[in-house]
């Protein structure tokens, strides 16, 4: 009996799913059938006003642009406060690639009887898709009239001005221009904008101002998208495009990864693992504070702490540039107090810090250290500098080896993170030497730990009765 219930309902679920095929509604199907695309639902949910899907071909990130678009027009959104007569632009490379792609995905999830009009750029409104579309007046259920404007950024920037807008989708990375141009747009009515794409063109402003958000804009979000999160892409299918690829077009045509020629010193990085909200550390865990001076340059402090797993928390960052050691001493204490990290007996704050910190400064008198000293930063400039056994040992805290990395971020440490994520090797044998202050001090922290030693196997009991023999035996000699 229960089989044939079962079967009954699963015949009523694929005609159900015709039905709404045959009507041309397949906004309905969108994420709603026993497979979800998790990452698509997380990108709508996101309140932010910048957002960025940086996926591999075929990752599902157009599908996820789309969408947004059409929930947008209709008014319709499920996790956004909804209006009428919405005003949007999709923004692609070119008209033949909006044809080809933007186009057809939106007209993919619009359904006909939504539509109240289409003025065509070349083509007949009656079959839009082999056409370019200039416009969508799409009814909205508020009762208003919204419409989804195509551009193509080989038009130039200049065709971008003058319109106040609601949102607009980049399908693939735009010029920088172009992409200024369209902020401006959104700005009088707090638009969105929202952007997917493969990043192919390697480090653009793109990584720059979205990736690395260098000015630490509130409004960024970004999600990465691979092959292995599309549910509806055939693993035998993922195989055989794998097998045509090198590893540098993996990075960004599977895995949707910024690269370049050079490439990344820690790839293993992965911020969605390493980097998670703060949490009161516990009095015990408090381990390290570690510093790379800078008078100049920033200076980088981190707080470490490490839990009883041997698990390390970087729970704090003091970094600033142009400062004296006044200045970074208090604000280092201030720090302490905040956290109430440990002292000692007299007071005290204990710190790592660069070697290079023994060195006399330019009056002459007094080194860095001694001046940290007097201040009540007893730093210990004795460190290990050696920069490959130093990467080597970042990069075994930050692999994945049980399924879990041994070091974690904690969120406020944005420097830290930009520089993890923008650190390249050089045309050299070693990394470029910029925007590594905080992994300086970060790799002193970790080289001055002892060495981590793989966990001890459980001996089977065959090997403890041979033990056990060996020993009876000596025993007997």
């Amino acid at each position: 009996m229960g089989n044939i219930v079962e079967n009954l309902m699963r015949v009523k679920a694929i005609d159900e799913e015709l039905n709404r095929r045959r009507e041309g509604d397949f906004l309905r199907l969108y994420n709603t059938g026993e497979k979800i695309h998790k990452k698509q639902v997380e990108f709508h949910k996101c309140a932010k006003r910048n957002r960025w899907v940086f996926g591999g071909n075929r990752s599902g990130k157009t599908e996820c642009g789309a969408v947004e678009c059409v929930y947008m027009a209709r008014g319709i959104h499920p996790y956004r406060e909804n209006r009428k007569d919405v005003q949007g632009w999709v923004v692609s490379l070119s008209g033949q690639v909006q044809r080809d792609v933007a186009q057809k995905k939106i007209l993919h999830y619009l359904r006909r009887d939504w539509i109240e009009d289409i003025v065509m750029q070349s083509g007949r409104k009656d079959a839009p898709e082999s056409g370019v579309i200039d416009f969508i007046r799409v009814k909205n259920v508020f009762g208003g009239v919204s419409v989804i404007g195509f551009k193509s950024c080989d038009q130039g920037r200049e065709k971008f001005q003058g319109a106040s807008l609601d949102f607009v989708w980049f399908d693939e990375e735009p010029p920088k221009d172009i992409y200024v141009e369209c902020r401006m747009r959104v700005m009088d009515k707090k638009g969105d904008i929202f952007g997917t794409m493969t990043p192919l063109k390697g480090l653009t402003f793109v990584y720059n101002e979205i990736y690395l958000n260098r000015q630490n804009d509130p409004e960024i979000w970004y999600e990465f998208m691979e092959w292995s999160d599309n549910p509806y892409l055939d693993g035998e299918e993922i195989g055989i495009l794998e097998g045509c690829m090198d590893e540098r077009a993996l990075q960004s045509r599977k895995f949707g990864r910024f690269g370049a020629s050079e490439g990344l010193v820690y790839p293993e990085f992965e911020e969605s693992v390493h980097v998670i909200e703060p949490f009161e550390i516990p009095k015990e865990w408090q381990d390290a504070i570690s510093i790379d001076p800078g008078l100049n340059n920033p200076l980088s402090a981190h707080w470490y702490a490490v839990d009883f797993d041997d698990n390390v928390y970087v729970v704090y960052e003091h970094y600033e540039a142009g400062r004296d050691i006044d200045y970074h001493a208090e604000a280092i204490k201030r720090v302490c107090d905040k956290l109430g990290w440990k002292r000692d007996y007299k007071g005290r704050v204990c710190a790592l810090i660069d070697s290079a910190a023994k060195q006399k400064t330019l009056s002459g008198v007094q080194s860095v250290a001694e001046l940290f000293y007097e201040r009540g930063i007893l730093v210990n400039p004795d460190v290990e500098k050696d920069l490959f056994s130093g990467i080597a040992q970042v990069k075994s805290y930050l692999r994945r080896d049980n399924g879990l990395p041994n070091i974690y971020i904690f969120n406020c440490c944005t420097q830290l993170i930009r520089e993890i994520k923008g650190y390249f090797w050089g045309n050299g044998d070693a990394p470029k030497k910029e925007d590594d202050h905080a992994l300086d001090e970060m790799r002193y922290y970790l080289m001055s730990r002892p060495k981590k030693l793989p966990p001890k196997k459980e001996k089977s009991v065959i090997q403890k009765d041979k033990e056990a023999l060996m020993r009876k035996v000596a025993r007997k000699g």
